[in-house]
């Protein structure tokens, strides 16, 4: 599996510098998860029957007015990082928002299930917000950290991958936000990375959670959101029906299944198995919601794979956002080192 030492690019300035810098530095890793990417999106076990590039990039095509409409900013920036890097603005869509994609595309041709994995925590008594990002092993050979510095707004750190705008992290007004994955059907709308970096665009903790309320949804995410004061919520997200659970001073856990039921009914078939898996991690995170070291050493939870078709975990993070501080690891925790970044 993919891991080691982070790669850092500092982005600044307007939109389009953001994307220009991202596009232009990575243009050849970017290029080529596009291509992994749409391959995958092809595959019967991703969309849940047969496909093709011409009708995933069509879906894809369907998404532009709503991310548009959602954010003219990081529209411009999604479009000046594909412009650099090469790519049309569909393929952009493709790399970075993959999974919600996905869900678009299985209403078109199919009701297959896919897999995921990840597993996050929010504690507020111990002050940190902690996920792991499990995805396609091939995923993890373009994680990178990016550090966004914009002209207006916080700065904030994301941990992503090559061609995406934002997948989680932590901005300087001491706002976290993480996101895992929900098998839904899906609809032209916005896609998640969207999502995340415009809740990290926000100072209040209420205001990040009103712009993941507000979303015009392409697919179904589960997202974490944390404030400097060690509050939280979980925003169960779907294209028709989204639901919001407080902290309120105790720990919330997730792990890939709807925990509410107008959130449930709109979930696509799932493997029993992964339903048995997502039931399994959600207890060892309850179990374990004090102890991190304890919960990333599960391997039901820091997942290994040999093959990089498989689901596997391709980083982690542990924010703090009473110390402004994210710590982030490429690859599975305990077999590469944690990094520290302070805002």
């Amino acid at each position: 599996m993919f891991g080691g030492d982070l790669r850092v690019l500092e982005v600044y300035g307007d939109a389009a510098d953001l994307g220009v810098a991202h596009g232009e530095t990575c243009a050849a890793l970017i290029r080529k998860y596009v291509d992994d990417r749409i391959e995958l999106s092809s595959q019967e076990t991703w969309a849940g029957g047969e496909t093709n590039r011409d009708l995933i990039l069509s879906c894809a095509a369907e998404t532009l007015p709503h991310h548009e409409a959602f954010s003219e900013s990081l529209y411009e920036e999604m479009a000046s990082m594909a412009m650099s890097a090469g790519i049309s603005l569909e393929e952009a869509v493709a790399v970075g928002g993959f999974t919600d994609l996905v869900d678009v595309v299985r209403t078109r041709v199919g009701s297959g299930p896919e897999e995921h994995n990840c597993t996050g925590i929010i504690n507020p008594e111990k002050g940190y917000f902690a996920q792991t990002w499990d995805m396609h092993a091939s995923a993890g050979e373009f994680v990178i950290i990016l550090k966004i510095d914009p002209l207006v707004g916080p700065d904030a750190y994301v941990q992503t991958t090559t061609g995406c705008l934002g997948q989680m992290g932590m901005n300087e007004a001491g706002i976290g936000v993480g996101i895992n994955n929900l098998t839904a059907w899906g609809k032209p709308g916005v896609t998640w990375p969207f999502v995340v970096r415009k809740a990290l665009e926000q100072t209040d903790l209420d205001d990040a959670v009103k712009v993941i309320l507000d979303a015009d949804l392409a697919g179904g995410h589960n997202y974490f959101v944390m404030g400097p004061d060690g509050q939280g919520a979980m925003i169960e997200a779907m294209p028709e029906n989204k639901k919001v659970t407080r902290t309120n001073g105790r720990p919330l856990v997730h792990a890939n299944s709807c925990l509410v039921p107008e959130t449930a009914a709109e979930e696509g078939p799932r493997d029993p198995i992964w339903v048995t898996n997502s039931a399994d991690r959600l207890q060892i995170g309850i179990e374990t919601a004090d102890d991190l070291e304890a919960f990333f050493a599960d391997p039901q939870i820091s997942r290994r794979v040999d093959d990089m078709t498989e689901v596997g975990t391709c980083g982690a993070i542990i924010v703090e956002p009473a110390k402004r501080t994210m710590r982030a690891v490429w690859g599975v925790p305990g077999d590469h080192p944690w990094e520290t970044f302070q805002l």
